[in-house]
C-alpha cells in the first residue's frame, strides 16, 4: 500500500464530525486507505445488490446488521439510507467518526449529503496516485522505462501495485466495469458503445476548449445528450473542466471551459497508444498538459485547499494556468520540452501585466531534468517535482 497524502485529513474530519464521506472514482484506492484508517469499522460495500438492496429498501435493518462504527463503499447505491443515517447520527451528535462513506458517483452523492447529512459530515476526494504518493517507485519506474511508459500506465493504484500488470489489460477491464456499472445505472444507456464512441471522442480534445456542437457532431448525438454524458463523466470522476480565470481588464475573455481527463493512462488508452506510439502521437502536448494538470490538482488540493486553479484565454493570447493563493496569481505554461526557451512563456509574459497580482517569473512545466532559469522573468520547472516550487 502507497501512504495517501489524504489520510490526515481524513482523520483530521473523522475527528470533527459523525460521518465523512470520500468520494473519487472506482480503483483510486479508497477501500483500501479507509479499511486501513479506521479497522474497527464494520465494512459493507454496496457493491453487493443484496446489501444495496436491503439498504435501499429497509435501512433500518440494514443499519442494524451494520452497526455504527460503520464503513459503508459506494453508498450512493441506496439514496434512502442517507435518512436513516441522519437519524442515527442525531442520536448523539457528539460521537464523530461513527459513519465513513465512499462513493464513486459524485453528483447522485453529494445530492443526498446535502439534503440528509448537512452539517453532520465532511467531504474529501481522493484522486489516483500522485508523484509524492509514489515515491522512490516513480523515480525508479521513469528512470529505468523512460515518461512515455509513465504516461501509457497513468496513476491507478493497481497498476503500481502490480507492475508487470500490462496497462491496455487493466484499462480494457476499467473501462467495461465502469460503463456496465456506473454508466447504465445513472443513464440506463441502451447502446454503452455509443457511450464508448463518445468518451473516446472526448478524449481526443483533452487539454483542449470544450466545443459542445463539435463534439457532438462528432459522436452523432444531440446538445443534451452531450450535456448529460458530460455530467456524467464528471459525476464519475473521469474528467474535470477547468474553467476560466476572468477579471475586469477590458479584453474578450473565453467562457467555454477546458476539458481534462482525470487520469493520463486512461486517457492514452482511450487513445489507443502503447509507450512505443505515445511520443509520436500529434497530440502529445496535450497529453503531457493533461498530466501536468493532474499533479497541480492534486498538489493544490492537499497541500494548498484554498487556492483556485485555472486557465486564460482571450482574442490573442492563452495561458495554460493560472494558479491563485493568497491574493497572487502564478502563471504557468505546460511544453513537452527538455530544454524551454524563454519564448515557450511569451504569451503568459504577455498576459502578466494585464492581471493584477500576477507575479514573476513565470513557470514552465516541462521535462527538464533540473529545474533552472530561463532568463530574468521565467523558469524551467521540472514538472515530476511540482512540490517543490508550485
Amino acid at each position: 500500500m502507497f501512504p495517501r497524502d489524504l489520510s490526515r485529513p481524513v482523520l483530521r474530519l473523522a475527528r470533527h464530525y459523525p460521518a465523512v464521506v470520500v468520494t473519487g472514482a472506482r480503483q483510486t484506492g479508497k477501500t483500501t486507505l479507509l479499511t486501513s484508517l479506521f479497522p474497527n469499522h464494520n465494512y459493507v460495500s454496496l457493491d453487493l445488490p443484496a446489501e444495496a438492496r436491503l439498504a435501499e429498501e429497509d435501512p433500518q435493518s440494514f443499519l442494524s446488521r451494520h452497526p455504527a462504527p460503520l464503513l459503508v463503499d459506494e453508498v450512493q447505491y441506496a439514496p434512502r439510507l442517507f435518512r436513516h443515517l441522519k437519524v442515527e447520527i442525531d442520536r448523539n451528535r457528539e460521537a464523530n467518526g461513527r459513519y465513513i462513506l465512499t462513493g464513486s458517483q459524485k453528483f447522485a452523492l453529494m445530492q443526498e449529503v446535502s439534503d440528509s447529512l448537512a452539517g453532520r459530515c465532511g467531504i474529501l476526494e481522493l484522486e489516483a496516485l500522485s508523484i509524492n504518493e509514489l515515491g522512490s517507485a516513480f523515480a525508479e519506474r521513469e528512470s529505468k522505462e523512460g515518461i512515455a511508459e509513465i504516461l501509457v500506465r497513468g496513476f491507478m493504484p493497481q497498476l503500481w501495485k502490480d507492475p508487470e500488470l500490462p496497462p491496455a489489460d487493466f484499462f480494457r477491464g476499467y473501462q467495461a466495469t465502469y460503463l456496465e456499472r456506473d454508466v447504465r445505472q445513472i443513464l440506463n444507456v441502451k447502446h454503452l458503445r455509443d457511450f464508448d464512441r463518445f468518451m473516446r471522442a472526448a478524449a481526443i480534445r483533452s487539454g483542449q476548449l470544450l466545443n459542445k456542437t463539435e463534439l457532438g457532431k462528432e459522436v452523432g448525438i444531440s446538445g443534451k445528450t452531450i450535456d448529460q454524458w458530460l455530467s456524467v463523466l464528471q459525476a464519475t470522476n473521469q474528467i474535470t473542466l477547468l474553467e476560466p480565470y476572468s477579471s475586469n481588464i477590458g479584453k474578450r475573455l473565453a467562457k467555454s471551459p477546458k476539458l481534462y481527463f482525470n487520469d493520463v493512462g486512461l486517457l492514452c488508452f482511450l487513445l489507443g497508444l502503447n509507450r512505443e506510439a505515445v511520443a509520436q502521437y500529434y497530440l502529445i502536448g496535450a497529453i503531457w498538459e493533461t498530466f501536468v494538470f493532474g499533479e497541480l490538482r492534486k498538489l493544490l488540493d492537499i497541500e494548498s485547499p484554498e487556492a483556485s486553479l485555472w486557465f486564460y484565454r482571450d482574442q490573442s493570447r492563452e495561458v495554460d494556468f493560472v494558479i491563485e493563493r493568497n491574493g497572487e496569481l502564478t502563471l504557468a505554461e505546460s511544453k513537452w520540452k527538455e530544454l524551454p526557451a524563454p519564448r515557450d512563456a511569451k504569451q503568459a509574459l504577455a498576459t502578466q501585466p494585464l492581471l493584477r497580482n500576477a507575479r514573476l517569473p513565470v513557470m514552465v512545466f516541462c521535462r527538464t531534468n533540473q529545474s533552472h532559469p530561463v532568463g530574468p522573468t521565467v523558469q524551467a520547472i521540472n514538472a515530476f517535482q511540482l512540490r517543490e516550487h508550485v
